[in-house]
């Protein structure tokens, strides 16, 4: 893999219940809404849980994700092609921590701040 490791912790708040949060992040349609940069593959099942694999794309740069875990209060992916390394989401009442690292040529950090800024954006318009 051609890149330089990277590595962002982001925890924000946000007025929104742990519920809501977690369908944001755990159901692939209402990620779509709030993930402007990035596409996922067709035929995603409602909500997603360990084992599943699908493909993302930023502009041409296509992404692997494999879900390590998905529960009540966490998500973690494992990614590769695009970038080699994980992506892990945790939340509750009010908050959300986002932890990116991996390789890739992709700038992580201002990805993951543009993330989490749609996200709040997307949760306060709710």
């Amino acid at each position: 893999m051609f890149g330089n490791f990277q590595q962002s912790n982001l925890r924000i708040e946000i007025a929104a219940s742990e519920s809501v949060i977690r369908d944001s992040l755990l159901r692939p349609a209402q990620m779509q809404k709030w993930l402007m940069f990035q596409q996922f593959s067709e035929g995603l099942p409602e909500e997603m849980h360990s084992g599943l694999k699908f493909t993302s794309y930023v502009g041409p740069v296509a992404i692997q994700h494999e879900v390590a875990t998905a529960d009540q209060n966490g998500l973690r992916l494992l990614l590769s092609q695009g970038i080699d390394g994980f992506h892990e989401w945790r939340w509750g009442d009010g908050w959300v921590q986002s932890r990116l690292e991996g390789i890739t040529l992709l700038p992580l950090s201002l990805g993951q701040t543009l993330s989490l800024s749609s996200l709040r954006q997307f949760l306060v318009s709710k």
